[in-house]
């Protein structure tokens, strides 16, 4: 593996921005030369970051790539390949699939898959059901990036709501803890309300009456009573509402911090006005909620009640998304798009390089205790982004490479373009025409299994 210099670029990385090049070899971060480039690079392949910025590779901590089970909609080698053209390097991926990952055999399977499909790196999580919590005892801290806990509405069994069963994973379990948190009983009744009042024929804008803010609100608070019960290690996902931001602290992530947060992206970039526009296309699972709520999430990334920014990227064909609103499944592919809508709020002066840098590359890290990823760091392995902040584009049908071919954010003029992005120390993806439809991808190359530093 030939050496490569990023030259003349601006990097950004803890909490900085700062002119500089990097120096790549066997896969790592071999030298960061801050300033002016000096010294003899002639062995190196180059690449001119001049106007451009790099980054660390993002590390997707929420996805759903529907291998094995579920291929019609996406599979691994397709939504990886859509991961890399996002600026995506690393990726943990959900257990609702067919079948579930609710065994460390199936655990253990779902890693070979991505071993032989994978163009980036990848973790995966082991699903808890009523049933499994010997699985999960077994479980070992460096075999999963966590176990999922569905504590509302879930795919085929996964919903634990035996109290007994949940006391145990929250006593028990040996890694930490991601949750969906929105209340059955709340759902239920809500559903049954708008039934009534609009019948068969019920509008995509009901969701969030449905999915309400008492829903979430009960069920995470469930979580964080349990977790601070038990003093368990409670990564609570997809946070919707602003009322939920008052179960969490606003301290900076560290080791110590036991509760934290994820926000999803489309909670930031959406509201409910946008149902009566886009329907089912924004039918997530929590709801997208008020502009409250969501200008209410963005402060809470900003006060570090909310601790990462990730995708919950879960495709579904254009087909299924046109069924009527209660014969649609909920969810959507993101996972392309993640970084350059973060950037565009960014260039609406919502948030600064190095917010979307902690929160969407160091956090990650942190709270997962990723190995040596999720930073510009000499020694780390080179997982890196180049990304010009002054590269417009569209989103359309032909540019959008997940599998199951379509976007919420078609129509969406970026200012931001992914334009390189690393991944081990090769480069995977390039879009040297600036055209996302004609870029190169090197398939040749694969991810790595995620590796963590946990005690």
């Amino acid at each position: 593996m030939g050496k490569i210099l990023i030259k003349d670029t601006t990097l950004v990385n803890d909490g900085v921005s700062f002119p500089g090049s990097v120096l790549v070899g066997d896969g790592r971060i071999k030298k960061i030369i801050r300033g002016t480039l000096a010294g003899d690079y002639s062995g190196c392949q180059v690449i001119d970051g001049r106007d451009k910025h790099l980054l660390p590779g993002i590390i997707d901590e929420h996805v759903h790539f529907r291998e094995p089970g579920l291929t019609h909609k996406a599979d691994i080698a397709t939504e990886s390949a859509a991961a890399a053209a996002g600026g995506v390097t690393s990726f943990m991926e959900m257990p609702n699939t067919r079948p579930q990952t609710t065994t460390l055999e199936l655990l253990e399977q779902k890693h070979q898959l991505a071993a032989e499909r994978s163009l980036v790196n990848y973790s995966f999580y082991l699903g808890a059901t009523n049933d499994n919590l010997d699985e999960i005892r077994r479980a070992d801290t460096g075999q999963a990036c966590g176990v999922k806990l569905f504590m509302g509405a879930s795919t085929g069994n996964m919903l634990v709501d035996n109290i007994k069963t949940l006391e145990a994973i929250f006593r028990e379990c040996p890694v930490l803890i991601a949750a969906h948190c929105e209340d059955e009983t709340t759902i239920r009744k809500n559903s049954a309300a708008c039934l009534n009042k609009y019948g068969e024929n019920m509008p995509a804008r009901c969701h969030p009456e449905i999915r309400s803010e008492e829903a979430c609100y009960r069920s995470s608070s469930k979580a964080v009573e349990l977790a601070r019960k038990y003093n368990s290690r409670l990564h609570i996902l997809h946070v919707s509402t602003a009322r939920e931001l008052g179960l969490f602290e606003p301290v900076v992530l560290s080791r110590e911090k036991r509760i934290t947060a994820e926000v999803c992206v489309h909670h930031l970039w959406f509201n409910d006005s946008d149902y009566d526009r886009l329907g089912t296309h924004i039918k997530w699972n929590p709801a997208i909620k008020t502009r409250h709520d969501q200008e209410a999430l963005l402060k809470g990334l900003l006060d570090n009640r909310l601790d990462v920014a990730a995708t919950d990227h879960a495709p579904h064909t254009l087909a299924e998304k046109g069924n009527p609103y209660a014969n649609a499944p909920s969810g959507g592919p993101m996972i392309q798009h993640s970084l350059v809508t973060m950037l565009e709020l960014h260039h609406r002066g919502l948030l600064s390089l190095e917010n979307i840098v902690e929160k969407m590359c160091h956090a990650p890290a942190r709270l997962f205790q990723v190995s040596s990823r999720g930073y510009l760091r000499e020694g780390y392995y080179a997982d890196l982004v180049l990304v010009g902040l002054n590269d417009p584009w569209t989103v359309q049908r032909e540019n959008i490479l997940y599998k199951c071919g379509w976007s919420p954010l078609e129509g969406v003029r970026f200012r931001s373009k992914v334009l390189l992005t690393m991944v081990n120390g090769n480069i995977v993806y390039e879009n040297p025409s600036g055209d996302p439809s004609r870029a190169v991808f090197h398939k040749e190359h694969k991810g790595m299994r995620l590796a963590f530093d946990r005690k």
